[in-house]
């Protein structure tokens, strides 16, 4: 099996339309919001956006971004989604989706990589993350 991540493109957005609706559990993802969200963060200077992609079928993807801390001295990247297809876990990319969104946060100066998780604490510990924090949310 040959996985190949990339930048995502416009053309991604009906596939990754349809991961996103099923990895939301909170809220519902609308098809004009999601159109919005998606086109901007594709030029978005601070976000990363990449796909996995097997046999020209999107089966993956991850979404982070980089922004500037106090606490860490300096830059830090916070993945905000991972979506792996069901049929195609565990095979390994989530992981390769996770590589590429660390060498991207490598690349632009970052002093760590963040995330919140409810149901993946096992797949982050295997990818050698720690816990750090409880994390707290409000709807607004």
């Amino acid at each position: 099996m040959s996985v190949l991540i990339r930048a995502a493109e416009i053309t991604d957005a009906a596939a990754v339309l349809a991961l996103a609706k099923a990895f939301a559990t909170s809220f519902v993802v609308a098809d004009q919001a999601f159109a919005r969200a998606f086109a901007g963060l594709l030029t978005s200077a601070d976000a990363h956006m990449a796909v996995a992609e097997f046999d020209r079928q999107v089966v993956g993807y991850v979404l982070g971004f980089d922004h500037e801390t106090f606490f860490a001295n300096g830059h830090v990247a916070w993945v905000e989604e991972i979506m792996v297809s069901e049929p195609w876990r565990r095979q390994g990319i989530g992981h390769l989706l996770m590589q590429e969104f660390e060498r991207w946060a490598v690349t632009r100066g970052n002093r760590l990589v963040g995330l919140a998780t409810r149901r993946a604490a096992a797949f982050y510990k295997a990818l050698g993350y720690e816990e750090s924090a409880v994390y707290f949310r409000k709807l607004l």
